[in-house]
């Protein structure tokens, strides 16, 4: 039953979008609305402005308030062009880097983007094409600017669209400018605010300048020189997923000496359709059905994707089988982080000054391996802005950083970019894969040899999709409930500790005593921990309208022969688990 005041309220805010200061197309597609029985499209564009968060703008695209298009996206530019000239008085130039992913009307957002910029006297290099999310990082840290914007929803399905907003240290906004910003924005009332109009002697076009030295730079990474060149012929799948890395992650993965690169060729036309896949997601089985082909085709010794803007990192490897699977996000993680420390070590290269960051929901057998490497470890909120939060508090000190990273496929091995970063952990990979090689093991070996030496642990993340204004009701009503009724024991094992991440609070079960945590901010995040180890983390996605459920088992490893019983005794605890959770 609709709501009738919500839809008189909704009726009212359309109306105004058939004024003045709306193009043609936008006040015909609003009026089709208005005028369809049907009133659900209507209300699902309408009910709220698009939220620009702390993190900016993602949403489907299309007319209306919560929907993105040239004019919500106009709004938060005009928004953060105030800002920085609030934030940068004393700068008789504010410079700030655009760029974008290939989805539809990417290039158009990223033009009105510019454009608003240049028009309220801010100087703008925008890229000439879709290029990387830390691709743009870096240009503002190389180019100097103060800000820089993205347009590009990630790995979400195609319907969606979003913006990323940047700070001067090349990572996204965080406090106080990310307040700061999101009060500007939503100081803009009225269309009319906005400067469309841009000047183009304040645009400047970017493109191969910057890729080239970016490579070069990625290729300083290289631990392993001698090794790329012994195993040069590794064979190497890569797919970029239509999406921005086809050109530059193939020239980075070459640049580190490997040449044969295998190509998915299908997957290699660049386009915001997304055409051989349901969803662009590459943490997905199915979109990377093809990858595994390929690999399973050739014998690849490694198969790598990037996501649409090639922050993200899917690895597929031959498991004890034969068989080519996907390795998980935290799997990913453990053999980065342990090469960087391990090969340091084997280098002589650690003096007691390094440190690595993780994720509070990313699996705590990076923890037990920084331990045992003497390797300092950070823990922060999800989200590469907290990782940067940490390196940033930790530049210009004698702390060396050599790598963080989060269990949803991200990885940043360098400090010339700030955001998580695929065209350089993929040939990153590549070299593990090849020193994984050049001592006899494939890459699934040196995992089963990891969790030997250091405990086993899997991991599993379930999202609960729940769309649309009742969905995101829903999800606040899911978390309320697991506050205020808190698991007891998890697969039977009791629950020892609880950390409440939005309270900053942590409560020993047992004893009832509560301890303050130790956080830049609050999040809206909880934490149970049983007595046998298990972790299970809850939040609502910041993104996407889904509650994440991440859940960790432990346990010891005695074998390479006992792997995959320890894995089939894991996916039955971890069953167990959703089932003790409501999710199963």
């Amino acid at each position: 039953m609709i709501d009738e005041k919500l839809l008189n309220e909704v009726t009212l805010k359309a109306q105004g979008w058939l004024t003045e200061g709306y193009d043609a197309e936008t006040q015909a597609e609003v009026k089709k609305m208005l005028e369809n029985e049907d009133k659900t499209d209507l209300i699902e564009s309408f009910y709220k402005n698009l939220e620009f968060g702390t993190g900016g703008l993602r949403g489907i695209m299309g007319a209306g308030s919560n929907r993105m298009n040239i004019y919500t996206v106009g709004s938060a530019t005009q928004g953060l062009a105030n800002y920085l000239k609030a934030a940068f008085p004393q700068l008789e130039q504010i410079k700030v880097v655009v760029g974008h992913d290939v989805r539809n009307n990417s290039r158009l957002f990223a033009e009105t983007v510019a454009n608003i910029f240049s028009a309220n006297g801010i100087k703008v290099y925008l890229f000439e094409g879709p290029r990387p999310t830390p691709e743009l990082s870096y240009a503002v840290r190389l180019l100097g600017c103060q800000s820089g914007v993205n347009i590009t929803a990630s790995h979400n399905p195609k319907e969606y669209n979003g913006y990323k907003a940047y700070w001067d240290d090349g990572a996204q906004v965080v406090a106080p400018h990310d307040v700061n910003i999101i009060n500007h924005v939503n100081a803009i009332q009225d269309v009319r605010e906005i400067k469309f109009h841009g000047n183009p002697d304040l645009i400047e076009i970017i493109g191969e300048n910057i890729d080239s030295q970016y490579i070069e730079q990625i290729h300083t990474l290289s631990l392993s020189e001698d090794i790329d060149k012994r195993q040069s012929d590794l064979k190497v799948v890569y797919t970029p997923i239509h999406g921005v890395g086809k050109e530059i992650i193939p020239r980075s993965i070459a640049r580190w000496g490997f040449t044969n690169i295998i190509h998915v060729p299908e997957q290699d036309v660049m386009s915001g359709e997304f055409p051989t896949v349901e969803s662009p997601n590459p943490e997905n089985k199915p979109t990377m059905a093809m990858a595994i082909a390929k690999a399973e085709e050739v014998q690849a010794d490694v198969a790598m994707a990037s996501d649409p803007d090639a922050d993200r990192i899917s690895v597929v490897a031959k498991n004890n089988k034969g068989e080519y699977d996907l390795l998980n996000g935290n799997q990913i993680q453990i053999l980065l982080h342990y090469y960087l420390m391990v090969r340091n070590r084997e280098l002589g290269r650690l003096t007691g000054k390094e440190y690595i960051v993780k994720t509070i929901v990313t699996s705590e057998l990076i923890a037990k391996i920084a331990k045992k490497e003497g390797i300092k470890l950070y823990d922060c909120y999800t989200g590469f802005k907290w990782i940067a939060t940490v390196m940033r508090e930790l530049e210009g000190t004698d702390a060396r950083y050599l790598g963080g990273g989060e269990e949803s496929y991200g990885y940043l091995p360098e400090t010339f970019a700030r955001d998580k970063d695929s065209v350089s952990s993929i040939p990153l990979m590549a070299e593990i894969t090849a020193w994984a090689k050049d001592k006899g093991m494939s890459l699934n070996d040196l995992l089963i040899d990891i969790y030997k030496t250091y405990g086993y642990s899997k991991e599993r993340g379930i999202s609960v999709v729940r769309t649309g204004k009742s969905g995101a009701e829903e999800i606040v009503a899911m978390m309320k409930n697991f506050r205020e009724n808190p698991q007891k024991e998890i697969a039977g094992s009791p629950v020892v500790c609880i950390k409440d991440f939005q309270l900053l609070e942590q409560t020993d079960v047992k004893t009832g005593a509560k301890t303050k945590l130790d956080m830049p901010a609050t999040s809206n995040v909880l934490q149970y921990f049983t007595e046998d180890g298990t972790k299970v983390s809850i939040r609502p996605s910041g993104t996407e309208p889904k509650i994440k459920f991440y859940i960790e088992v432990h346990d010891t490893l005695e074998s390479a022969e006992a792997y995959d019983a320890k894995n089939d005794w894991a996916d039955a605890k971890i069953d167990k688990i959703c089932h003790d959770l409501g999710i199963a």
